[in-house]
């Protein structure tokens, strides 16, 4: 299990944050990068396309190297809804299709299908949250289920972000390719944080953002493609997307054809280097670690943190069969006492509400010593 990092960020030793699911707070040398970065762009005249270029291949590669990805069937993007517009173009969800989504999934792989279904003629279907908080029986039930129109998509995040259940990818990747489906997969609480690798799961499209568990900056985030898809039209039309349109040469539109892979899909200004550089140090630094002790340490500190709370009245948990390691979901029976969250904050211990459910993400920075604050706080207040 992997130690506790809590020396490479800058939190002081009476804060106890838990809400990494929201904002992943940056370590030491993610600033350090940005720092640089800012310098970098206040002298610009020392900025180099072979620096430009190097930056965009680090952090195709470091992102390609947390989901077992080549670097060329990665794009750089800004957010997981624009992941998800790519994949709405490039998709081909039929006519009289079903496109499958989770009940109160988050709003980006949802929003997309449910804007398309009227004009492209399919459905839009949503599996509801199961009593026990298996989403993934109650995944495999609604693609298998008799009488329904033809599956076209399945369309999820693979941690269900308000209540933390973990979708058996593997499981519901078989029987989506069986039921001659594509699936698009949010990995924003999964990767880098839990084992993923592209090449065995085959999904057509996975999403990641950096900003809250790989530690890095607001607007980066990369987009799979797998190659069966990498021929589309992407959402911009841009200079870079193209073999030959350089500012350099004459005639300035030289070849207008697509560049080869995934790099056609890449967002317009791709050319952040401050946040793609800090991005790129923040994966890097989850991938030094290793998604198995990552998530052996989390998973641990989950443990501690239902084990303190095991037998409270009116709390409900989740079972650790069916919850991701690295979030824990509380619902309440009663309902949520109101003003918890800010009372709970201003104790120093931080913590999201979601859909009436009280969110708990750890990260590599907690130790036991958070774990008691929680514990000692809600006891007072809840």
């Amino acid at each position: 299990m992997l130690d506790c990092q809590r020396d490479a960020f800058d939190i002081p030793r009476d804060v106890a944050y838990f809400n990494a699911a929201s904002w992943g707070p940056l370590p030491k040398a993610v600033q350090a990068a940005g720092h640089a970065g800012v310098e970098r762009k206040a002298r610009p005249w020392g900025i180099t396309a072979e620096h430009m270029a190097g930056q965009f291949a680090r952090a195709r590669a470091a992102a390609a190297r947390l989901i077992g990805a080549a670097p060329e069937d990665v794009a750089l993007i800004p957010s997981i809804s624009y992941g998800v517009a790519v994949a709405g173009r490039i998709l081909p969800v039929r006519a009289g299709s079903r496109v499958l989504v989770l009940g109160d999934d988050h709003s980006s792989p949802v929003l997309e299908w449910l804007q398309r279904a009227p004009e492209g003629g399919f459905s839009v279907e949503t599996v509801e949250r199961p009593g026990d908080g298996d989403w993934t029986a109650a995944l495999l039930e609604a693609i298998a289920r008799p009488g329904a129109a033809p599956l076209a998509l399945v369309s999820i995040s693979s941690v269900h972000w308000a209540d933390g259940g973990l979708i058996d990818l593997d499981a519901v990747g078989a029987a989506q390719r069986g039921a001659g489906a594509m699936l698009l997969v949010d990995a924003t609480h999964h990767a880098g944080v839990l084992p993923l690798d592209v090449a065995a799961l085959d999904p057509d499209v996975l999403i990641f953002p950096t900003y809250k568990w790989v530690l890095g900056p607001y607007g980066r985030a990369f987009l799979y493609i797998a190659k069966r898809w990498q021929d589309g039209v992407p959402l911009e039309q841009t200079g870079s997307s193209r073999r030959r349109v350089f500012n350099e040469a004459q005639p300035y539109f030289a070849d207008l054809g697509f560049t080869d892979g995934a790099k056609r899909f890449d967002m317009g200004e791709r050319d952040h280097l401050i946040g793609l550089e800090m991005a790129a140090v923040g994966m890097e630094m989850m991938a030094d670690w290793g998604t198995a002790a990552i998530s052996a340490r989390l998973g641990w500190l989950t443990g501690l943190l239902a084990e303190g709370l095991a037998g409270m009245p009116g709390v409900e948990m989740p079972s650790e069969q069916v919850r991701a390691p690295n979030v824990l979901s509380l619902g309440f029976a009663g309902g949520m006492k109101p003003g918890l969250i800010d009372a709970l904050a201003a104790r120093g211990v931080h913590v999201a509400p979601r859909l009436g459910r009280l969110r708990i993400s750890p990260h590599v920075y907690n130790d036991e010593a958070d774990v008691a604050a929680f514990l000692q706080a809600f006891r007072d207040l809840a």
